[in-house]
């Protein structure tokens, strides 16, 4: 699972810091879902341990991506950051907030591009509120 988190304009991205051949590369935040988990809890908890932020999981963004050799899919969703909470890089090396224009400025992990190419449709309409 990973989180679309849209604050006015500008999606949120995150440095991996590990395993080394994924170091350096950009991802949207989440993990994976723990066996009695559904989809929306799962990444509600993966984003209180990488960002410390509680979040509010809503719409689908894009098909899903194929990982592990066929054995797992990535599956993204829109989440909004509740209770005025600032995404902080838990356990990653950095963030970046990123506009429409700027998602190509990071080499991103194969499995988020597909991700990535469907959001300068999205960004103007979610997330209006500031960082």
């Amino acid at each position: 699972m990973a989180a679309v988190i849209v604050i006015d304009g500008r999606v949120l991205a995150c440095e991996r810091s590990a395993p080394p051949e994924a170091a350096g590369r950009w991802e949207f935040p989440g993990g994976k879902v723990e066996p009695g988990e559904t989809d929306a809890q799962a990444l509600a908890r993966e984003c209180r341990e990488e960002l410390g932020v509680r979040v509010r999981v809503g719409a689908r963004v894009g098909p899903d991506v194929p990982l592990a050799r066929g054995r797992a899919v990535l599956r993204v969703f829109v989440a909004e950051v509740l209770d005025g909470g600032v995404p902080r890089a838990l356990e990653h090396s950095a963030m970046r907030w990123l506009a429409a224009g700027e998602l190509n400025s990071v080499p991103w992990l194969p499995a988020d591009e597909p991700i990535v190419a469907e959001l300068p449709a999205l960004l103007g309409g979610i997330g209006e509120r500031s960082a």
